[in-house]
């Protein structure tokens, strides 16, 4: 069940226990700050739990962080705010809330020695295979962490993972079986693939400023900001290979590939080398922060930047968005250097002219045209594909890979899981910027591959465990409502 959790971002962003560290040890990203009122600092409260600011403003960041690895390092506040991360991350602490109402209600519990033996087994508390009290505190002082809140948190994971386990019933045959038959269905088609040029948009002045028009409020200039910054660099800092080492050890936690897995010296030894540069530079950078806000020394750099550009990182942007004119931030790591930075003027988003917005209003309004006449389109060949020079395919099952061209693999296989799921004889499927409009010609079932027994027993699983999730859910959300303080945190 704990696949389910790691798959379903609509219901779900919050981990088993080794995922805790993640996004405890991933640094606060920060997306805001609020008035809690008298609500001491909580956002929301499930049936008798209460979810934390402080709790809220860590699943944000371990999301944000996991999309920002995923899109190689280009997720900024904007488009967070666009894909709704905040709403993402609450959804998940929510349903985890009222697993653990459900698990308090039913007497599930898990005991201190639970807690501490789970611990133990993390692998980046261990060292040479056994957990190292050492390291353990090294990584609570690093976060600035309580252990006590930590176990609490690990302790709540592994409640829900008790809960769930309790569930967990295996398939019988006739689900089986009737899975088999599901998978082993072959359609034959007629298809064709429309693409954008099938529909070209004819670029009308007239129409292309009166859509700008209806949509002034879509084009507005970004938040700009008049900066002074002081850099001190690291790269000049001497370093030891002796204290590469020491740091390593102290730190290993910090340093994982992209699957969690720990790096070993050699393979963090460069990214090592890097952190200890720059925490032995933090004095010197701190003396720097004090003599620019005496007005002693002068800045290194005068730039305007809009909110979000990538010269600097979404931690010193969240923090000057909150900030007023004059103020002088302490230094925040910027690459391999520190920077601080003093707001010298804010110039507030205004709406674009039509020149200004010219070149992409076009985009928008050649993107929303060219959908309308591919579908009008996609309308017209549906209800006569049988006269025009549709391409027929193979037998087509979910199992085998085609590329039922002009579409890529991975645009073939999103069509046939729509396709297969579909009850109509003909239709059309969106698939990106494309529309395949298709008619089933034939179909037959074929015989069961004895080698994929096993596949079928293991999608036999997941369905079910997908269907009771998702009923499973919606019965938690009828017994356990959620009260919101605050607005912003529910689509």
């Amino acid at each position: 069940m704990i696949s389910w959790m790691q798959k379903h971002n609509r219901y779900l962003v919050w981990t088993i226990w080794i995922a805790t560290i993640a996004f405890i040890g991933a640094g606060f990203v920060g997306w805001g700050s609020y008035n809690f009122g008298s609500k001491a600092g909580n956002v929301a409260k499930v049936g008798e739990i209460e979810i934390s600011q402080t709790k809220l403003n860590r699943a944000y960041s371990n999301l944000y962080n996991q999309y920002n690895q995923m899109l190689g390092g280009k997720l900024d506040e904007k488009k967070a705010k666009e894909m709704g991360l905040v709403q993402q991350a609450f959804a998940g602490l929510e349903t985890q809330a009222k697993v653990l109402n459900l698990a308090k209600e039913t007497g599930i519990v898990v005991s201190d020695k639970e807690v501490m033996d789970a611990l133990s087994k993390i692998p980046m508390f261990q060292k040479d295979g056994i957990f190292n009290k050492s390291i353990y505190k090294t990584f609570l002082q690093s976060q600035r962490l309580k252990a006590k809140n930590f176990e609490q948190g690990l302790k709540e994971d592994l409640t829900i993972q008790k809960t769930l386990s309790l569930f967990d019933a295996p398939p019988y045959t006739l689900e089986e079986n009737t899975t088999g038959a599901a998978l082993n269905v072959a359609d034959k088609i007629a298809y064709k693939v429309l693409t954008p040029k099938d529909a070209p948009v004819n670029l009308d002045e007239e129409k292309i400023k009166s859509f700008w028009e209806s949509n002034k409020e879509n084009y507005m200039t970004p938040k700009m900001f008049d900066l002074s910054i002081v850099w001190t660099g690291s790269q000049e800092t001497n370093v030891t290979e002796d204290e590469i080492k020491h740091y390593y050890e102290t730190n290993s936690f910090n340093y994982t590939d992209a699957k969690g897995k720990q790096l070993t010296f050699e393979e963090a030894k460069e990214q090592v080398k890097k952190d200890l540069r720059l925490k032995k530079t933090k004095k010197k950078a701190q003396k720097a922060y004090i003599a620019f806000k005496k007005g002693k020394r002068n800045s290194d750099e005068k730039i305007t930047l809009p909110y979000g550009d990538k010269k600097l990182t979404p931690e010193l942007w969240n923090q000057l968005l909150t900030q007023d004119v004059g103020t002088v931030l302490k230094p925040k790591p910027v690459g391999d250097s520190y920077a601080t930075v003093k707001i010298d003027k804010i110039i507030q988003p205004h709406p674009m002219g039509y020149k200004e917005a010219k070149n992409r209003v076009i985009k928008d309004y050649q993107k929303e045209k060219g959908k309308e006449s591919l579908l009008t389109l996609a309308e017209s060949i549906k209800n006569k594909i049988d006269d025009t020079n549709a391409t027929l395919s193979d037998y087509l099952t979910l199992n085998k890979n085609v590329n039922l061209l002009p579409l890529n693999r991975q645009e073939t296989l999103q069509f046939l899981q729509k396709l297969f799921t579909s009850n109509k004889e003909k239709g059309m499927i969106s698939v990106g910027d494309k529309i395949v409009v298709y008619k089933i010609k034939d179909q037959k079932l074929l015989p069961v591959d004895k080698e994929k027994v096993d596949f079928v027993k293991q999608t036999t699983a997941k369905i079910k465990k997908n269907v009771f999730e998702n009923n499973f859910i919606k019965l938690l959300d009828s017994k356990y409502p959620t009260e919101v303080y605050m607005g912003g945190l529910k689509n």
